[in-house]
């Protein structure tokens, strides 16, 4: 006998609302029904102007990155019948709210941007291509799966009270560059994450770890980009070093 679930959404449209409220809607639980598929349901029949993001509907694009029942989460991959009846949905925290379950991402995407999130070789173009190593491309696959969902940023006490530190998934995306042996970061770049705002602003709590939906683990990935940043510093301080006394 399916369900009757009672899904509590925020409601907030800055244009018309002084405050956000909460709406509740009711929809008949189906089999297999995911959070999505529940919020899609409310917007076709009973309120057309529900608000939130959603695309692929295979947790693939992570535009519908959202809290549920207080964890977050893709709601098109959490499942109706692994939760109560009672089920209250929320839009990303840390970031602000567009309208109901949609958040403006701008701030992310701007340090996406920053953090020039594209390989930069040293040396000039092969013929054919730039090898690697199956070695070298274990370390850094799983970071290179992250799908930019936002996830992991909103459950990062840091975020929450630093806004220029750069957040777990885009320097799980910088270590992805770092750890690539055809990859060459110039001296300024590696300054830049030589900071609170980069790769030492890290609680290491692993909350962005719990969170993601690809099971990426950003933690290790900024304690090993401490590593290699430190190490690269050295490096470039030892070769200016051999100039100056060649000079």
């Amino acid at each position: 006998m399916s369900r009757v679930l009672n899904i509590k959404v925020f409601r907030f449209h800055p244009e018309k609302d002084q405050r956000p409220y909460y709406d509740t809607f009711q929809v008949v639980e189906r089999e297999f029904m995911s959070v999505l598929e529940a919020l899609l349901e409310i917007q076709h029949e009973q309120d057309g102007s529900l608000a939130f993001r959603y695309a692929c509907r295979g947790a693939v694009c992570g535009s519908c990155a959202m809290s549920v029942n207080g964890l977050v989460g893709l709601a098109d991959r959490v499942q109706t019948r692994n939760l109560k009846a009672n089920i209250l949905v929320e839009p990303l925290s840390h970031l602000p709210v567009v309208k109901d379950l949609i958040v403006d991402m701008t701030f992310f995407w701007q340090h996406f941007q920053e953090i020039k999130p594209w390989l930069i070789p040293a040396e000039t173009a092969p013929e054919r291509e730039r090898l690697m190593n199956p070695a070298d491309t274990e370390k850094i696959e799983s970071f290179a799966s992250c799908i930019l969902c936002g996830s992991c940023y909103t459950a990062c006490p840091v975020t929450k009270r630093d806004r220029d530190f750069l957040g777990p998934a885009l320097l799980a995306k910088i270590y992805r560059f770092l750890a690539d042996p055809r990859d060459s970061r110039d001296a300024a770049f590696l300054a830049k994450l030589n900071s609170e705002q980069g790769v030492w602003g890290c609680d290491t709590i692993f909350n962005c770890v719990k969170v993601c939906p690809k099971q990426i683990r950003p933690t290790d990935a900024i304690v090993a980009a401490r590593k290699l940043v430190v190490g690269r510093f050295f490096k470039l301080f030892g070769a200016n070093r051999k100039r100056e006394k060649a000079e």
